[in-house]
């Protein structure tokens, strides 16, 4: 597993809500998304590759918790799985399309929120998109 940089407690002071039951896992999807938002960053890290700047490592949990709440509101899971239907059936009930918005395979759904967090504060972390 790779580095998680919010806790469910961080989650639930940054949505104002009890975190999901599901927290860990939503927390560690959104702490992959913001790696793969910082490829080209550069920043100082302890041993585990963790931040060692407070303010850097503020930044990446409030971005892991924004990432959250945004997959949240979106009714998404964080697996990338719900951009891909193109037909689906279950019992009565039938849909078809795409969802708006469908990223390219390989490709991050940075929420805004997570971005902002990311380049607050004078921070230069070469966020790509």
């Amino acid at each position: 597993m790779g580095r998680i940089y919010a806790t469910p407690e961080q989650l639930t002071a940054w949505t104002g809500k009890p975190p999901p039951a599901d927290a860990d896992r939503l927390l560690a999807r959104a702490s992959e998304d913001v790696d793969d938002a910082l490829k080209t960053a550069l920043y100082d890290t302890d041993g585990t590759g963790m931040p060692t700047d407070p303010v850097v490592l503020a930044a990446f949990s409030d971005a892991a918790c924004a990432q959250v709440e945004y997959q949240l509101a979106a009714g998404v899971d964080g697996t990338g799985a719900d951009d891909r239907w193109e037909s689906v059936t279950l019992g009565p009930l039938a849909m078809s399309g795409r969802r708006s918005g469908t990223q390219a395979p390989g490709t991050v759904d940075l929420a805004p929120r997570a971005y902002r967090a990311l380049t607050r504060d004078g921070l230069e972390l070469g966020v790509i998109w």
